[in-house]
């Protein structure tokens, strides 16, 4: 799993395009309208986010707590407590099965909601148009290969 975090001042998306079937969209959503199509974050880590195909060879939930944590470390270097899950697939060449992918997200996303963190989720399937303010300082970007 590659996973790269930035530390956002402000973190917001609206949906651009469907680049799933509805088929496959339906893995994540079986009602389309669960779809939140725009959203607006501020001081939030912000996490790019890709799941790789040698992460279905370990167990889901290790996989899931591993990302968790290293999520919560960047949130405590950051003092933040806001966290926004973003499957981004372009950090590696491999991929996990959409239905992986899925189930990593949303396990870890009720991993921090269950702790003292607040965490969303960025809708799947979609490309984009982003909007971030990222500060420069250390703490700021950090890339994790978990």
């Amino acid at each position: 799993m590659k996973v790269l975090v930035f530390y956002t001042k402000r973190f917001g998306y609206k949906t651009s395009e469907q680049n799933l079937s509805d088929e496959e969209l339906a893995i994540f959503y079986p009602d389309k309208e669960q779809i939140e199509h725009e959203a607006q974050y501020k001081d939030c880590i912000t996490a790019f986010i890709q799941a790789e195909a040698e992460d279905e060879e370990k167990d889901l939930k290790s996989r899931e707590k591993k990302l968790a944590n290293h999520l919560k470390w960047v949130a405590r270097k950051n003092n933040t407590s806001d966290i926004v899950l973003h499957s981004f697939a372009h950090l590696s060449a491999s991929k996990a099965s959409l239905e992986f992918t899925a189930g990593l997200f949303n396990a870890t996303q009720t991993r921090l909601n269950n702790g003292s963190y607040s965490a969303s989720q960025t809708p799947f399937g979609f490309f984009l148009d982003l909007d971030m303010e990222a500060p420069g300082f250390s703490m700021a970007r950090v890339w994790g290969d978990l």
